[in-house]
């Protein structure tokens, strides 16, 4: 009988202590609410579900569409051409892709996969993480998994099927702006490895950008026969492929012999500068720290975001806000590039390769700087002070190189898009919140001359500095002939912005004389209409006003909106606005 007592008793404290385990399980991370996945709907190239680092270098993404705007990944697309490596803006390359079975070398369309190597996902099986990503591609029966560092990716495919096992690798990939690639060559370095480089250049007005993409990839099991297709056709069991010069279509398929339910991983990264740049990338950041421990690197990327993404503490019991907020966090970071090697290398506007002296300061690329001061650069300062102190230091360097602020570095060139130089703004908000270590002298003597010289067609390309600036301290307003009449407010709040550096500066002239600029917002003020207007060189309005009229790019008018929009836009002085027309904003 004691013995009975006994062992109920032993069952009684396994329930009372797996219970009390279920009851004090460890809280939600805030790496835990990110949905990757969330958003992908009618979305931008840069906005992803594959796994990157904050600001990664490598955005190793799934692919389901043609070339064109918004192209990249679309959620309600069933199916995936492959997985790519870049997703900045105006830039894309490397694509991978597991398959098996019939030999395609197009990819196919999203209404047609069968016409091309792209397969059919099982939408149930798809998860993606701050890190990670999963899928399984039903087409080949494959169970494709991604992870990365900051400038390598790593992929594990489960082959359930092996009839005929590769891997693609293809250059010439759909994007959103889309390249197009003058040369490359694919070189098979031992039967585990090949390495490439692939020279190209965006399309759609972005031809500023051009780059090389030197590229490594390395499996865990050795491949077979190295394959290859060029415009001039199928060149099988090759040694090296070079694709010919001018406009081309390029890649590869490895051949592996695998058995069923077999695993194949593969490491990559890229550089800009070379392939022995691109391999030192993969070395440093995957095979020393790594070697092929999939779920250490899994790991040490969900750590790092959990480190940056914890910086801000949401209290709510509303679980869905809490992923709403995490996951538009994450987006926060994840959108914008370093291009910058592991040691410092990078390659300036004038495709010349230059040493950083200080690898913590790494180059950042992304797209323009216009409105993020409502929203990213209050973030990054506040938030995470070290971050908004790259941005400066990467604005200095491009400045050292290139004689200008980038108001959109895309590849680090001067992309000149959209409007104003609103880095000023990014600059001058981390010197006023204390975030100084950069040269200070540097920074205002690069500010200053972004607002006082008229922007010109860059050496190296694209457009550096305000394209009206002439006429806008001419006249003291952008007149409708010239461009943008927006544009007024745009430099007008700039102005604001030195003003305030300067004074900080205790450069009193120079307070005073960028305070009045700031108020030139009024001189586009029409009382009679009671909305800011399009004003001529003449100094009249243009006749037949509307409010909700001629929304422009570069063009006469309102910068991608209206007079509704742009009469709210003076940030600097509300009091100044509503003394404008008081009843109007009471």
């Amino acid at each position: 009988m004691n013995k009975l007592i006994y062992v109920f008793g032993l069952i009684l404290c396994f329930f009372c202590f797996h219970a009390n385990a279920q009851q004090t399980k460890a809280p939600n991370q805030p790496v835990d609410y990110v949905d990757p996945l969330m958003g992908t709907h009618d979305s931008r190239w840069m906005q992803f579900p594959g796994p990157s680092m904050p600001f990664g270098m490598v955005k190793l993404s799934p692919d389901n569409e043609r070339n064109g705007w918004k192209a990249g990944y679309e959620y309600d697309v069933h199916n995936i051409t492959g997985f790519s490596h870049i997703h900045e803006w105006t830039m894309d390359g490397l694509l991978m892709m597991p398959a098996n079975g019939r030999l395609q070398l197009e990819p196919g369309l999203e209404d047609d996969p069968d016409k091309g190597y792209r397969s059919r996902i099982d939408k149930k099986t798809e998860q993606a993480a701050a890190g990670y990503y999963k899928v399984h591609l039903t087409d080949y029966d494959i169970i494709a998994e991604l992870t990365t560092t900051t400038r390598a990716g790593f992929q594990r495919y489960t082959f359930n099927r092996t009839d005929s096992a590769r891997v693609l690798v293809d250059l010439q990939i759909e994007s959103e702006y889309g390249s197009e690639i003058f040369a490359a060559e694919i070189t098979k370095v031992s039967d585990r490895e090949i390495e490439g480089y692939s020279y190209q250049q965006a399309l759609r007005g972005a031809g500023w950008n051009e780059y090389i993409v030197h590229f490594v990839v390395r499996f865990d099991k050795p491949f077979k026969a190295m394959n290859g297709w060029t415009r001039n056709g199928i060149q099988k069991n090759v040694d090296k492929l070079f694709s010919g010069w001018d406009h081309t279509d390029v890649g590869v398929w490895l051949d592996f012999d695998l058995k069923k339910g077999e695993q194949l991983m593969a490491q990559s990264s890229f550089s800009l500068v070379s392939i022995d740049q691109a391999r030192l990338n993969l070395q440093k950041e995957i095979v020393e720290p790594f070697g092929w421990d999939f779920e250490a690197v899994r790991k040490n990327a969900r750590d790092t975001w959990n480190d940056l993404l914890k910086v801000i503490d949401v209290e709510t019991k509303d679980e869905t806000d809490k992923k709403k907020f995490y996951t538009n966090l994450y987006r926060c970071y994840v959108g914008r590039t370093i291009l910058s090697d592991v040691n410092g290398k990078y390659v300036d506007m004038f495709e010349k390769v230059q040493q950083l002296k200080d690898t913590s300061f790494p180059m950042l690329s992304g797209d323009a700087f216009w409105n993020t001061f409502w929203n990213l650069k209050q973030l990054w300062t506040l938030a995470t002070p070290d971050i908004a102190n790259k941005w400066v230091q990467s604005q200095l360097e491009i400045y050292d190189k290139g004689g200008w602020l980038n108001k959109g570095p895309a590849g680090l060139e001067y992309s000149g898009i959209m409007v104003a130089s609103h880095e000023i703004p990014l600059i001058v908000s981390a010197y006023q919140k204390g975030i100084r270590n950069y040269d200070v002298n540097k920074a205002w003597e690069a500010m200053y001359h972004q607002q006082t010289t008229q922007g010109i067609s860059h050496p190296g390309g694209g457009v550096a500095g305000n394209r009206q600036l002439n006429d806008y301290m001419k006249f003291g307003y952008v007149p409708y002939e010239s461009g943008p009449v927006s544009n007024t407010l745009e430099y007008a709040y700039d102005d604001w912005c030195m003003s305030q550096m300067a004074k900080a500066l205790g450069k009193t002239n120079d307070h005073n004389y960028f305070r009045h600029r700031a108020n030139n917002y009024k001189n586009i003020w029409d009382p009679k209409v009671g909305f800011m207007n399009l004003k001529m060189m003449d100094g009249t309005f243009k006749p037949d006003f509307d409010p909700v009229c001629c929304s422009t790019f570069l063009g006469s008018g309102w910068c991608e909106g209206n007079a509704w929009q742009y009469s709210w836009f003076v940030p600097h002085d509300l009091k100044g606005l509503i003394q404008l027309d008081g009843k109007r904003y009471i």
